[in-house]
């Protein structure tokens, strides 16, 4: 074996034998600190690396990102947290530095999603990110470094299983990438627009004021959708993505799937949702696939008797109009679009989960459709020229 190349188990799927990763020039640019990755996990290892790194690239904070399936269930900047956004994410209990509180924020936009995550973190990773890492369901981590003792701990995750690649934070890869597809050679030049305020100038908008806040969130949900399946709708606020809508055939799929998530994202900072009253030895997970029935309006009537086993005292649901009360507390809400909207059914739907501001491409025959349509309800668009799939 060479530093060129890295034997996998398998590829895709455990059939698809045998596998490899390789570079046709050059050495690899990560190397394998712990565990075996696979195909997949190398997949997300690579998409998520670039996406921190470009957060971190421009918004000069920490950042991480939380993947599955070769897209981001959440990224997010290191802000602090609030003692209700540590409760909701079950790191109260928890020493955060400026990188586990980025992680923090990644893994709890969709915490049900980033069951199995693969984590990517833009800076060295230091004991207080080790140990939240340490105690979450996760497949493996790529950073451009690990502290020591941080290091030694995640060493230890999954019996020794726990995967941990270091990255090489100075490789550049060629100007030109490559796929095969069904025989068929693909080529094209790198994806290498980097988002920037300066995309935020062309506002058609009759409300044009952009604050600092919603330009950082509507910068993160861009470069989350640069390294998300497509097509992809992304809502972010207070430094962090909160609802991704990822590889739907229609846009307004994927903003009613964003809007969704980002729903239940806000809906788990209920007050009711503090004061559920857990049975003592209930996991993590089973807490977070409690919250969600909880909150879910589809729940059967066996799943309903399943869930009342986890609660000492089995909780009054929360009702349709209760819900709606709470999302309306909700504003100030960045949502980003990987390309143009075609109508604005998109507009309408992120209206009534507290869209105030929308960066989007642009360029559609209905374009000023979707300005009167910001107009209604006094948001401010930016059209960014700039088309983000990712396929």
């Amino acid at each position: 074996m060479t530093n060129n190349e890295l034997s996998l188990r398998y590829g895709c799927n455990p059939h698809q034998k045998p596998a490899r990763v390789f570079t046709k020039n050059g050495e690899l640019p990560f190397t394998v600190l712990n565990g075996a990755p696979g195909y997949i996990n190398l997949l997300d290892a690579l998409n998520s690396w670039q996406l921190v790194k470009e957060l971190k690239t421009v918004l000069q904070l920490p950042a991480a990102a939380s993947f599955k399936h070769v897209s981001p269930a959440g990224a997010a900047v290191g802000l602090p947290l609030s003692d209700k956004l540590k409760k909701a994410y079950d790191v109260d209990d928890l020493e955060l530095s400026p990188l586990a509180s980025a992680y923090a924020r990644a893994r709890g936009a969709d915490r049900l999603s980033s069951f199995g995550d693969w984590a990517a973190l833009s800076d060295v990773v230091d004991v207080p990110t080790a140990r939240l890492l340490n105690r979450e369901v996760s497949d493996g981590v790529i950073a451009p470094g690990y502290e020591p003792e941080a290091l030694e701990l995640l060493r230890k995750k999954q019996k020794g299983r726990y995967i941990v690649l270091q990255i090489d934070p100075n490789y550049e890869p060629a100007e030109f990438e490559q796929r095969e597809v069904f025989g068929v050679t693909f080529e094209q030049k790198r994806n290498t627009s980097l988002a920037s305020p300066e995309w935020f100038t062309n506002i058609p908008t009759r409300n044009k004021e952009l604050t600092a806040e919603a330009s950082r969130d509507l910068l993160i949900s861009l470069i989350a959708l640069k390294y998300t399946q497509s097509n992809s709708v992304c809502f972010a606020v207070d430094g962090q993505c909160i609802g991704i809508g990822a590889g739907q055939q229609s846009r307004i799929q994927c903003t009613r799937l964003a809007a969704s998530k980002a729903a239940i994202w806000y809906l788990r900072l209920h007050p009711r949702i503090a004061e559920l009253r857990w049975k003592a030895g209930i996991k993590r997970q089973d807490r977070v696939n409690a919250i969600d029935l909880y909150l879910r309006d589809d729940v059967t009537p066996i799943e309903l008797e399943q869930w009342k086993e986890n609660f000492e005292e089995v909780p009054q649901r929360l009702t349709a109009e209760e819900k709606q009360e709470w999302l309306k507390t909700l504003s100030g809400v960045a949502l980003g679009s990987d390309a143009f909207f075609p109508f604005r059914d998109s507009i309408d739907c992120g209206a009534m989960y507290g869209v105030k501001y929308i960066a989007q491409p642009g360029g559609s025959l209905r374009d000023d459709n979707v300005i009167e349509a910001c107009d209604d309800y006094d948001m401010v668009m930016a059209f960014t020229g700039v088309r983000l799939f990712h396929h």
